[in-house]
C-alpha cells in the first residue's frame, strides 16, 4: 500500500519534465510508482529492485563504520584520549539518532529521489518554496560530493598504509600519490555506479553480512592478541572509561574534549542517501525510513563498543598518534595483530569504504538527477538521460566522478585545505536536512506516512535535531589543535560560506528567473467527460 494514494479518479498523467510533457498512464504501474506519478507528477524512471536487505544493507554502507571509524579515530584521542572516543559516541551518537529519526518520518511521508530537499514544497508556504528548496538543494549535493571525495581520499590511504605496513614502514605514501591512487579508485566508482540497478542491489545486499562479520572477528582477534607477552598489553576499563588525554592544545579540557564528536557525527551523517534511492524500493514509504533508522541505531550501538575495543588495546595514545602511515587503527592492528593482521584489518577496511563510495555514488548520482528533473542545476537535460542498456543516469553519475576528483585536486596545493572540504561534509549535510525538519516544527503543514514517531515524540525528537545540529555546528567549523597554524587551520567554515555565497549569487544572477522549487505538474485526465486538473509546481505546492 502506498503512502499517497490517488486522490483523483484518473488514470492518465502527463507530467512536465526537462525534456518536455510524456503520458503515463498509471492503470501499467505498481502502487509505489503509481503514487509517485499521481501524487508528486514524476514519470517513474527506475526499476524497483530493493526489498528490505538490500535497503538496510544499503543504509549501513553509508556510514562505513568499521572503516570511518579506523580514519576519523585521531580526533578523539587528541581531543580527550579514551574517555573521549568512548562518551563522545555515545553522547553525540544520541543527537544524531534523532537527526536519523525525524529524517525517517519525512522520507515515509514523501519517498521520491529529491530526498529531504523535495518536502520542502510540502512544508512551508508557496511563496518560500523557491529560494529555500534551492539553498537546501545546494548544501546537500554539495555536501553528498564532498562526502564521496572525503571517502574516495580515506579509501586512497588505507590502500596506502597497507602496503606501508607490508614493506615494514619502509614506504610512506605521499600526498600526490594519495591524490592519483584516489582518481583512480573514483574511476572504479564511477564504473561500478554505470550498473544497472538488478546488480547494484545485488552486491549492495551481501555488503552488511560482510561488515558485520569484518567488525566482529576483528574486535575479537584484537582482545584475544592484545597481550603483555606481545607487548601490547589491555588497558583497564578506569582507564578506557575515564582517562582524559588531552594534546590538542585547548583549555579547558572539558571543551577540547567536545572535538570527539566529530568522529561520531562524520560516521552517522548522509541519513537521507537511502531517500534518494526511494524510486528504486518497493514499498519505500514502509522500507526506507525503517532501512535510515535501523541502520543507524545498529551504527549507534556498534560503533560504541568497537570504540570500547580500540581503547582498550590501544596502547600509549602518543605512540599511536605519531604513527608513521598517519592511520591510528591501522596502527593497532600492527600492533596487536602482526604485520598479516595489520594489512588484513585495513585492506577490509578499505574495502569497506569502497563500499560507502559506491552506495554514496549511486544516492548523488540519484540527488544529481532529481535536481535536474526539477531544473535546480544548469543543462538539466543532460543529467536526467537513461542509458537504456542499464537504466541509471549514466552522466549524472560521471559528472559526479568528475566533480569528486577536482574537488580533491585542492589536496595537491595544500593537506590543510582539503581537510577543511571533508569537515564541511557533515555541516553541509546535517544543516540540509535540519531546514525542512525545521520547517515542519514551524508550518505545521506536515502529513506523517507510515512510518512515524506519533504526534508527541515526533516533534520532541525532531525539535532536538535542530538544536543539536546547531550545536555541533560551532564545533565543526573551529580548528581542532591549537596554536591555529596554516597548516592546521580548519578550512570549513570558508566552504561553507562559498556554498551560501555562490548559491545566493547563482539564485539572483539566474534562478530566480526561472526556478520555481521542485516540479510537481501533472495534467490529469478524467475517464469520461474531458476535464483537466492541473497539479503541482507553477499552479500549486502538492494537495
Amino acid at each position: 500500500m502506498s503512502a499517497f494514494p490517488d486522490r483523483r479518479k484518473s488514470s492518465v498523467v502527463e507530467i512536465q519534465g526537462p525534456d518536455g510533457v510524456r503520458t503515463v498512464n498509471l492503470e501499467e504501474l505498481n502502487d509505489a510508482d503509481k503514487a509517485l506519478a499521481a501524487e508528486f507528477g514524476y514519470k517513474p524512471v527506475f526499476k524497483r529492485e530493493f526489498g528490505y536487505l538490500s535497503t538496510f544493507s544499503f543504509a549501513v554502507s553509508i556510514s562505513g563504520l568499521f572503516s570511518t571509524i579506523a580514519t576519523t579515530f585521531v580526533y578523539p584521542l587528541e581531543a580527550g584520549g579514551s574517555a573521549s572516543a568512548v562518551w563522545c559516541w555515545l553522547i553525540s551518537g544520541a543527537g544524531c539518532m534523532c537527526i536519523a529519526c525525524a529524517v525517517s518520518e519525512l522520507v515515509s511521508a514523501y519517498p521520491t529521489c529529491g530526498g529531504l530537499y523535495y518536502t520542502i514544497s510540502r512544508l512551508i508556504p508557496e511563496r518560500w518554496v523557491a529560494p529555500v528548496s534551492w539553498v537546501d538543494g545546494w548544501l546537500n549535493v554539495l555536501g553528498q560530493i564532498a562526502g564521496i571525495a572525503s571517502s574516495e581520499w580515506g579509501a586512497a590511504a588505507l590502500l596506502l598504509a597497507a602496503v606501508s605496513i607490508a614493506t615494514d614502514f619502509t614506504y610512506t605514501p605521499t600526498v600526490g600519490q594519495n591524490v592519483g591512487v584516489m582518481a583512480g579508485l573514483t574511476v572504479i566508482t564511477g564504473l561500478v555506479n554505470s550498473l544497472s540497478t538488478y546488480w547494484m542491489e545485488k552486491m549492495t545486499k551481501s555488503y552488511v553480512i560482510f561488515h558485520v562479520l569484518v567488525l566482529v572477528s576483528c574486535a575479537v582477534a584484537l582482545l584475544a592478541m592484545a597481550q603483555p607477552s606481545n607487548g601490547t598489553p589491555k588497558h583497564s576499563a578506569k582507564y578506557v572509561f575515564t582517562d582524559i588525554h588531552n594534546v590538542s592544545g585547548w583549555t579547558p579540557d572539558g571543551w577540547s574534549f567536545l572535538f570527539g564528536f566529530l568522529s561520531v557525527s562524520w560516521t552517522m551523517t548522509d541519513y537521507d542517501a537511502t531517500a534518494h534511492i526511494t524510486e528504486e524500493i518497493r514499498n519505500p514509504e514502509i522500507k526506507a525510513p525503517w532501512a535510515i533508522s535501523m541502520a543507524m541505531l545498529f551504527t549507534y550501538v556498534a560503533g560504541f563498543l568497537f570504540n570500547i575495543v580500540l581503547c582498550f588495546v590501544m596502547g600509549d595514545p602518543d605512540k599511536i598518534l605519531a604513527s608513521e602511515i598517519e592511520q591510528p587503527v591501522a596502527q593497532i592492528f600492527y600492533n596487536v595483530l602482526g604485520k598479516a593482521g595489520g594489512i588484513v584489518f585495513t585492506l577490509c577496511a578499505f574495502i569497506i569504504l569502497k563500499f560507502v563510495t559506491f552506495t554514496a555514488m549511486q544516492s548523488l548520482a540519484r540527488t544529481v538527477f532529481a535536481f535536474s528533473r526539477d531544473r535546480l542545476l544548469p543543462f538539466p537535460s543532460l543529467w536526467t538521460k537513461i542509458l537504456p542498456i542499464t537504466g541509471t543516469p549514466i552522466l549524472a553519475v560521471w559528472i559526479s566522478v568528475f566533480w569528486c576528483i577536482a574537488i580533491n585536486l585542492i589536496g595537491l596545493g595544500s593537506y590543510a585545505a582539503i581537510l577543511g572540504v571533508f569537515n564541511v561534509t557533515a555541516i553541509a549535510l546535517d544543516w540540509s536536512y535540519c531546514i525542512p525538519i525545521f520547517c515542519r516544527l514551524v508550518f505545521g503543514k506536515f502529513e506523517p506516512g507510515p512510518w512515524n514517531l506519533g504526534p508527541v515524540f515526533g516533534p520532541i525528537v525532531s525539535a532536538w535535531a535542530c538544536i543539536w545540529t546547531l550545536f555541533v555546528s560551532i564545533i565543526f567549523i573551529l580548528p581542532t589543535i591549537r596554536p591555529v597554524t596554516a597548516s592546521n587551520m580548519n578550512y570549513a567554515i570558508a566552504y561553507l560560506g562559498g556554498i551560501l555565497i555562490f548559491a545566493t549569487l547563482y539564485w539572483f544572477i539566474h534562478g530566480r528567473k526561472f526556478y520555481t522549487g521542485p516540479i510537481v505538474e501533472a495534467d490529469v485526465h478524467e475517464e469520461g467527460p474531458s476535464s483537466d486538473e492541473e497539479v503541482g509546481r507553477k499552479g500549486e505546492v502538492g494537495v
